[in-house]
């Protein structure tokens, strides 16, 4: 039996720890972190920019997971139509909340962002489709949480308003499974908010979520909650894709 190829553990063990980080990393990070000499590391790196399986910020230089993974771990997806089905609530609910609009699925104690449908106005803006987020800093994330999604990881603290105490998170998911919805505001970025309600499959199982982001301003009341008129429009999406995944109740 021939033996393992380095070459492919070593980029295996590139994109494991690009996953694992909460944002992007420079080729010296990635070659430190891994024992690896740059030069090997950087040329590993250009190979997966290659493919699409990481892609690296212009400004920075850093790279993060290209949204070609998402290609190999949508076959799930498909089986319980949360994407495709999805897709045109998405857009609809973009047209009419007037915010980017974000559809999520759990991964390993993360959010994985499966469709992303960006604010309809001529501003410049990054598709997140691919991206890992925190499930106890978003309100996508929130939503996973409050039903039976684990949060492996010790809670990071992003900003001076993220919930870090277990007992803080458990709180909030409580109010998510009462409410039937979840928020964010300013828990992730200073300045940024967002409102999320969850999407329900056959039995009522949670399968995913689906929620608009943007400026706090937009999102939130002077209170700092929820915007009634976006909250109204997002939990509505989440019932027409439930609906159409076959869900009974939601």
């Amino acid at each position: 039996m021939p033996g393992p190829i380095q070459s492919i553990e070593r980029a295996a063990a590139i994109l494991r720890l690009l996953a694992r980080g909460s944002g992007r990393l420079g080729v010296g990070e990635i070659a430190e972190s891994l024992e690896l000499a740059k030069g090997t590391a950087h040329g590993i790196l250009r190979t997966l920019q290659g493919v699409g399986f990481v892609e690296q910020d212009r400004d920075s230089g850093k790279y993060q997971l290209g949204a070609a993974l998402l290609h190999l771990g949508t076959s799930y997806l498909d089986v319980n139509e949360l994407r495709s089905r999805a897709i045109n609530w998405a857009d609809a609910l973009a047209a009419r909340s007037g915010e980017a609009v974000r559809i999520g699925a759990p991964l390993e104690g993360r959010v994985l962002v499966v469709h992303h449908v960006f604010r309809p106005d001529d501003s410049l803006q990054t598709l997140d489709v691919g991206t890992l987020l925190p499930l106890h800093a978003t309100a996508l994330g929130k939503v996973l949480l409050a039903y039976d999604t684990t949060l492996k990881a010790d809670p990071e603290p992003y900003t001076r308003r993220t919930l870090v105490t277990q007992t803080a998170i458990k709180r909030a998911c409580a109010k998510v499974r009462e409410a039937g919805w979840a928020a964010e505001n300013g828990e992730m970025i200073s300045g940024e908010a967002g409102i999320a309600a969850p999407i329900r499959g056959h039995g009522g199982i949670v399968v995913g979520a689906i929620g608009v982001s943007g400026a706090v301003e937009r999102i939130c009341e002077p209170d700092g909650g929820p915007s009634p008129r976006l909250l109204g429009h997002v939990r509505d999406a989440a019932r027409a894709v439930s609906r159409d995944l076959g869900a009974s109740r939601w």
